[in-house]
């Protein structure tokens, strides 16, 4: 499983990260936890508003930090 983080690094992007990584402990789960910072790349996918949250490969969440329990519904 791949989770990519897509956004500049900021403080909201930073913790959208830190609770996938926690929703990923939680479900006792492994991924790879990626940061996509490039503007180009983050508008290809069509993220308008960051952070956004793809999980292998799909967009799920864009504009808000999900909370750790919120992205644990979303793991495959």
């Amino acid at each position: 499983m791949k989770i990519e983080i897509l956004g500049s690094g900021c403080k909201r992007c930073i913790q959208l990260g830190e609770n996938a990584e926690a929703a990923l402990a939680a479900a006792g789960k492994s991924a790879e936890v990626v940061k996509v910072t490039n503007p180009v790349e983050i508008a290809r996918r069509g993220v308008m508003s960051t952070p956004g949250l793809a999980i292998d490969g799909k967009l799920v969440s864009t504009g808000r930090v999900l909370a750790a329990d919120e992205i644990g519904r979303l793991l495959p």
